[in-house]
């Protein structure tokens, strides 16, 4: 008996040891699946850098290309160094009231081992490196390239990340006071692209509009790019990063992923094809650009309630966002601001909405109840203009204080990769300097 009872002993003390032992294991391959998935998301998101520089590039003239790869690769590697040595702390650091960080500079605060860290890091650099490339495409073809990576590190050390940490902070070791306020932007349609669009218009603002955009009458002048099947590829490439943008923003593999991934999808497809037909209805001719930036905009559209609205509300949400772009687009040429590639319209517009929609459109999906948020959306979009515009607005004339920011009639004329890199794009063939 004494034999059967210690057998019986043995056994479920063996059993409660591997139960335990099972547990400890099943917690880490989650943490290690985690910090896996936001790597790879981190990878896709850097994977458009290049979708950018292929459309800004196909949207532009030939005699530009150089200049406008080299904007989008200095963005990404001033935008870095930006984030690492300033911009985190500030965005994600120990805050007081909620307004800017305090610490981490430099990474200071990152103990060996602690590698959550470095891959939270990682993931969200990419974010800040693409708020600071989508000014480039609405300056493109005037910007003085020194005065261009002047303001690219500023965008990524101040200006993105002071208004991140108010919609973000808590996600590291920060406490933002939008986000207490109960602001819902997932995952940046306005932290990042509106920031990014609003700055884009300052920009645009200060350098006028390119040479022979408008006529002496003041009608608008059409200066078409020189590679729309290049412009394509770039769009693909960010739809296809965008996966990581918006379904790596969880920062987990878990099960909300399949849901963010859908609405990534049916967004941008709804928002191509409204701004085609809107294209169509106006000028009897289906417009592949405004296509593509339909697209974009309902990707952006989409961006802040990509977890938290239902794949019918997704649908809407990309409806709208096809028809904003389109007379958004029309609406800053009618102005005179002239934006190569629409990036303020597709950025900063339909990032507004987006975030609007994010909170028209919450659903509850543990309640199954539709539960709409509405004065922190116009709060935080608001804010996000003011902040976004007014400081980049300031920052580019007080760079053009020191290098004058617009390039002159003739540089601009001969084009910018002969001027400010010393070669052409496309050296085995005449290229067109028609003003």
């Amino acid at each position: 008996m004494k034999k059967i009872f210690l057998s019986i002993f043995f056994i479920l003390t063996s059993s409660i040891l591997f139960s335990a032992d099972n547990a400890i294991s099943a917690k880490q391959v989650q943490i290690n699946l985690d910090w896996l998935w936001t790597l790879i998301a981190a990878f896709l998101v850097f994977f458009m850098q290049l979708g950018f520089a292929m459309v800004e590039t196909g949207f532009t003239r030939a005699k530009n290309a150089v200049n406008i790869i080299m904007k989008n690769l200095m963005d990404f590697s001033m935008g870095v160094l930006g984030f690492f040595a300033v911009g985190f702390a500030l965005m994600f650091g120990k805050s007081y009231g909620g307004f800017i960080g305090t610490e981490g500079f430099f990474l200071l605060n990152w103990g060996y081992g602690d590698n959550w860290t470095l891959a939270f890091f990682l993931f969200q650099a990419m974010f800040c490196a693409t708020a600071a490339t989508i000014v480039s495409g609405a300056i493109a073809e005037r910007a003085n390239f020194k005065a261009y990576l002047i303001f690219s590190f500023l965008m990524s050390a101040i200006v993105y990340p002071i208004f991140g940490g108010w919609a973000w902070g808590s996600l590291f070791h920060g406490n933002g006071w939008l986000e207490k306020l109960g602001f819902i932007d997932f995952a940046g349609s306005t932290v990042v692209h509106s920031i990014g669009g609003w700055a884009a218009l300052a920009g645009a603002i200060v350098l006028g509009p390119r040479v022979g955009k408008y006529s002496a009458d003041g009608k608008v002048r059409a200066i078409p790019g020189h590679n729309i099947p290049l412009a394509t590829i770039g769009v693909f490439i960010l739809w296809f990063g965008w996966y990581g943008f918006n379904v790596g923003s969880e920062t987990a593999a878990d099960a909300a992923l399949p849901l963010i991934a859908l609405n990534t999808t049916l967004a941008p497809a709804a928002s191509s094809i409204t701004a085609l037909v809107v294209t169509y209805n106006m000028y009897k001719k289906f417009d592949a650009g405004m296509a593509l930036n339909g697209v974009l905009s309902g990707l952006v559209g989409i961006t802040a309630g990509c977890a938290n609205v239902t794949p019918f509300a997704a649908i809407l949400i990309g409806v709208v966002s096809g028809i904003l772009v389109v007379y958004s687009v029309l609406f800053f040429e009618k102005i005179k601001i002239d934006d190569p590639v629409g990036a303020i319209s597709v950025h900063g517009v339909c990032g507004a909405w987006g975030t609007i929609a994010a909170g028209l459109c919450n659903y509850n999906f543990e309640q199954r109840a539709w539960e709409p948020v509405f004065l922190s959306q116009i709060v935080g979009v608001v804010v996000a203009f003011i902040w976004g515009f007014v400081i980049s607005f300031i920052l580019f004339k007080l760079i053009n204080k020191v290098i004058k920011f617009r390039v002159s009639e003739e540089e601009e004329f001969t084009g910018l990769d002969l001027y400010e890199h010393g070669i052409k794009a496309y050296p085995e063939f005449p290229i067109s300097h028609i003003k």
